[in-house]
């Protein structure tokens, strides 16, 4: 371990240590921390977010200007970082490929799931479920036989018409793509076109969400955003055809309805009503004259 950084205030390390304690893993903690002090000068004061610990240096061209990362690139790139199920690793022939691919890889596994990651939902998420049981997410190196050998035993592949998720979404590369869709033991060759491998490879957002879920949140998205307002690329929808994202077509006008009598007097029954009351004033004057 080279280095661990904990934030939070004062209630947030007291929720931590008792956690320790109901789980037994103070002592275990306590290892840890001194073995951190003898490998170490000393402990360092972690930076207070994201942009303090991003900062361009001195004999940067911008420095104390916050840096992109990853840097912008001309390339997009392919990488998928998969959801690697527990289940994946009750076998220890399979924990010893984990470990031999992060060896040949460079890559360490991501642990970012916590005790109530699977059961922590407001309902009103679209994290998929593959992401809340999963062990850890990890590069693999997929342009040899993953998708033949190892795929297979990570994810239940029986039901042909249910891709499942398999990428974790927050680390998923603009070109990432599941497997060809004729044969999800392939993986979806580079050399293919845009048009080729929207056509022939699952897609971004169906390695992502897999199929159940993803046509859950289709079907949202029609439903509040019909008119595809809010677009981006990879994003819920964007890869529908352009026929299923028109909204339908409005209804034929119905004629315009007849327009209803109105209860004001007409020009001519208001020049009789005149008439009448002129000839009634006449006589009445006529009357009292006499």
């Amino acid at each position: 371990i080279m280095f661990t950084m904990c934030y939070g205030e004062e209630d947030f390390m007291q929720a931590w240590t008792r956690f320790l304690d109901l789980n037994n893993l103070t002592d275990k903690m306590a290892c840890l921390f001194k073995n951190l002090q003898e490998n170490n000068e000393g402990d360092m004061q972690a930076p207070k977010g994201y942009a303090e610990g991003a900062l361009f240096g001195d004999s940067d061209r911008f420095p104390g200007k916050v840096r992109d990362a990853p840097a912008p690139s001309w390339q997009g790139n392919h990488f998928g970082v998969f959801l690697v199920p527990q289940s994946f690793l009750e076998s220890e022939e399979n924990v010893k490929y984990v470990l031999e691919s992060a060896d040949s890889l460079g890559a360490t596994p991501y642990y970012a799931f916590g005790g109530g990651t699977v059961s922590g939902s407001d309902q009103a998420n679209s994290l998929s479920q593959a992401h809340r049981d999963a062990a850890f997410t990890m590069y693999f190196n997929i342009t040899g036989d993953f998708y033949e050998k190892i795929f297979p035993k990570m994810y239940d592949l029986s039901d042909k018409t249910k891709f499942p998720p398999i990428f974790g979404s927050n680390h998923a590369g603009f070109l990432a793509m599941g497997p060809l869709k004729e044969d999800w033991t392939k993986t979806c060759p580079w050399e293919l076109t845009f048009k080729e491998r929207k056509e022939k490879c699952i897609s971004f957002q169906e390695a992502i969400y897999g199929t159940e879920l993803l046509a859950q949140l289709e079907a949202i998205k029609k439903a509040v955003d019909p008119q595809f307002i809010f677009n981006c690329a990879n994003c819920i929808g964007n890869n529908l055809p352009e026929a299923s994202k028109s909204p339908s077509p409005p209804a034929e006008p119905s004629p315009p309805a007849e327009p209803e009598p109105l209860d004001e007097p007409s020009g001519a029954s208001y020049v009789s009503s005149f008439a009448a009351a002129i000839i009634t004033t006449t006589a009445y004057l006529l009357i009292n004259a006499v």
